[in-house]
């Protein structure tokens, strides 16, 4: 990681540090930049934990990091941090006004637990259990929320929980695109301004696909063949 990304980030975690220094706590021996990069190494190469190279941190202590941060909220916040500043280079507010959610399903590897998967019903002929993710960005593509469950729990109870998320994290979302997949979800989960914008915007594509498919099956008026 370069000195600028770096200094970015830097705050986020001397700051996460200072809050675990003091009497009755272990002395830290790691430097916090080179156990970023040793995650970052993971991620970009997707070898196992422990075929990390020795000249990165301990892969124990490197996890143990990555656990830790995941869990209590570093990461989201390392990630909420950069995408204000992206929208912010962009010229856009830091709290975005709306968003477009969309799902995927895909094979689930085999260390998944048996409650984490199961086969999408609208996939069956992949014959395949998997998980499905459902996101939330900004009109830049930037991540707002993320929902991973089992690609058998449907886009109606899964958009539910994401909607949550969304209300909860981004309170000026005020409009959010959406397929007819989560017409139903929106629907059945109460009548607030996110929810109506939301539904609204299902209606209008719904409606515009329907007057497109009209234009197609309507003829057009009849030349008549010059006698």
């Amino acid at each position: 990681m370069s000195d600028a990304r770096w200094a970015l980030i830097e705050p986020v975690f001397v700051a996460w540090r200072a809050g675990r220094t003091g009497p009755g706590t272990a002395a830290r021996v790691h430097d916090l930049r080179e156990i970023v990069n040793a995650i970052l190494y993971v991620n970009r190469t997707g070898i196992p934990w422990e075929y990390l190279p020795h000249d990165f941190p301990p892969y124990k202590t490197v996890y143990g990091y990555f656990a830790e941060w995941g869990a209590d909220g570093t990461t989201e916040q390392v990630h909420d941090l950069l995408r204000d500043k992206a929208r912010g280079a962009g010229g856009r507010r830091a709290e975005p006004t709306a968003a477009v959610v969309d799902a995927q399903s895909v094979k689930t590897s085999g260390n998944v637990a048996e409650t984490g998967q199961g086969i999408d019903p609208g996939k069956r002929s992949r014959g395949a259990s998997g998980t499905r993710s459902r996101t939330l960005m900004d009109t830049l593509g930037l991540v707002l929320a993320v929902l991973v469950t089992a690609a058998s729990v449907s886009d109606t109870t899964g958009g539910k929980l994401l909607l949550d998320d969304l209300a909860a994290a981004h309170p000026a979302v005020t409009k959010v695109w959406a397929d007819g997949g989560y017409q139903s979800s929106v629907l059945g989960h109460g009548d607030t301004r996110i929810t109506r914008d939301i539904y609204q915007s299902v209606l209008d594509d719904l409606a515009r696909e329907a007057a497109e498919a009209m234009v197609k099956l309507v003829p057009g008026p009849r030349r008549r063949s010059a006698p």
